[in-house]
Parts: C-alpha cells; sequence; structure tokens
C-alpha cells in the first residue's frame, strides 16, 4: 500500500497515536507516498466535470492537505484559489511542492468548521476529508461551507460507491472503523478517521438542510457497477440565492 518514499509502520503508529492535527503534521513530508492522497485519476476526471459546468472565478480546497485539490481548482478557476486546512505542515508542503502560472494561491490556516472567510467564492471543493468529521458534524460543517460560497455557488466532491459486502475492500474498510473506534476508546487524544461513517443519503438530506440544491454527476472514466449504477460520482450542491 505504501511506497519506499513512504512513512515507515513506526511513523504510522506515532501518527495514530496522535492527535488529528499532530499527526498530519507529521505525516506530511510523506503524505503523498500514501494511498490516502486522492488518485490522480480521480483528481483529474472531477477537474474534467467542473471545466463543464464552469466558469468559476474564485475557489476554495476545504481540507487542502498537501494540495491536491488546489491544482484541480488552479484548472478551473479565473482569479483566485484559496486552500484551507488546519495542519500547519500540511500547509507547508502545500506552499512548497504547488506551482501554479494561474490564477493567485493563498494558503490559509483554520478549522473547517470556523471558516475564516466571507462569502467570496464561486467554487468549494473537498477530496478525502469527510472520514475526519463524526456524522454529528456534518450540518455544522456544510453550514459553513454555505456561509463562505456566493449565492448559486457550488460545493463539490467525489463520492466512490460503497464496496458490497461480498467485497474484500468491505471487510478491510470496517476492520479498520473497528480499530479507530476502539483506539478512541482507550486513547486520547481521539483521531478521528472513519471510512464507513459518510453516507450518500445521509449527506443528501444534511445539504439540502443546510442550504443546497444537490445534484449527482456520474464520472464515467471509473465505469459502473453490475446493477448500472456509477462506481463513482461528483456531488455538485448548489447554493440557493435565498
Amino acid at each position: 500500500m505504501f511506497s519506499p518514499e513512504g512513512p515507515s509502520l513506526r511513523e504510522l503508529a506515532v501518527q495514530a497515536l496522535s492527535s488529528v492535527e499532530r499527526g498530519y503534521d507529521l505525516l506530511a513530508p510523506k503524505f503523498d507516498h500514501t494511498p490516502f492522497r486522492t488518485p490522480d485519476s480521480v483528481l483529474d476526471a472531477v477537474a474534467r466535470a467542473l471545466d463543464r459546468i464552469g466558469p468559476f472565478d474564485a475557489g476554495l480546497d476545504l481540507c487542502c492537505g498537501t494540495g491536491a485539490g488546489v491544482g484541480v481548482l488552479t484548472r478551473v478557476c479565473r482569479k483566485s484559489v484559496t486552500g484551507v486546512d488546519f495542519s500547519a505542515g500540511m500547509l507547508a508542503v502545500a506552499r512548497e511542492r504547488t506551482r501554479t502560472e494561474g490564477p493567485r494561491v493563498d494558503w490559509v490556516r483554520a478549522d473547517a468548521r470556523a471558516l475564516p472567510f466571507a462569502p467570496a467564492f464561486d467554487l468549494v471543493v473537498s477530496f478525502g476529508a469527510f472520514g475526519h468529521f463524526l456524522p454529528r458534524e456534518l450540518p455544522g460543517l456544510f453550514a459553513q461551507v454555505h456561509s463562505v460560497l456566493r449565492p448559486g455557488g457550488c460545493f463539490v466532491f467525489p463520492v466512490v460507491a460503497p464496496p458490497r459486502p461480498t467485497s474484500p475492500v468491505y471487510w478491510m474498510l470496517l476492520g479498520f472503523d473497528v480499530v479507530m473506534r476502539v483506539r478512541n476508546a482507550v486513547w486520547r487524544p481521539p483521531f478521528v478517521m472513519y471510512y464507513r461513517a459518510f453516507r450518500l443519503g445521509d449527506v443528501r438530506r444534511e445539504l439540502g438542510d443546510a442550504g443546497f440544491d444537490v445534484d449527482l454527476h456520474a464520472l464515467p472514466e471509473f465505469g459502473q457497477l453490475p446493477d448500472g449504477s456509477p462506481r463513482v460520482r461528483m456531488v455538485v450542491a448548489h447554493r440557493r440565492a435565498a
């Protein structure tokens, strides 16, 4: 799962026994060599889909990590791009590795649950961050996104179809979540990272309650499941005008 440039088992253990913020500060220099980084194939597919529904002026990458999503935004935004994350270590790597000749890029350290922005963005994206939020935190998180979007702006993120119970991936993710829950029951500070807590039906309802109209766009690059449903979708939540 990890390249030779990725973290060692000991480094992963230290991260897992830290807080979320401290853990990502430690992991940041090697994060791009782990399976936790969103694959380029997903980033490229989202960029192509956004190009079809744009254009956009100002974009925000929510929980930007080392800046992979910022690279998507620089392809589809004309004026400015902002990456926000609460890990100083991840932001430091993002600043160092992100090079662009397109729109201006700014980096802001902040908690996604308390965003320090006015409604100045046409587009907010997020990649792979929702496992760090408990289901009860989603209403507040989506309210924050709503508050920084201009009327009619979009909140966009990809979602992968959940694996079937007959799949080895299903049991791997279930086992990971069980281990994390046991860890958080016996160790402090907690490290919130649950792969199976983000359910599309619940997310659509919470987005609607937060003031969004929600559309689902299939990403055809990833094909279909045996029942004909897409393997990967892109959620496009439009902030209502009023």
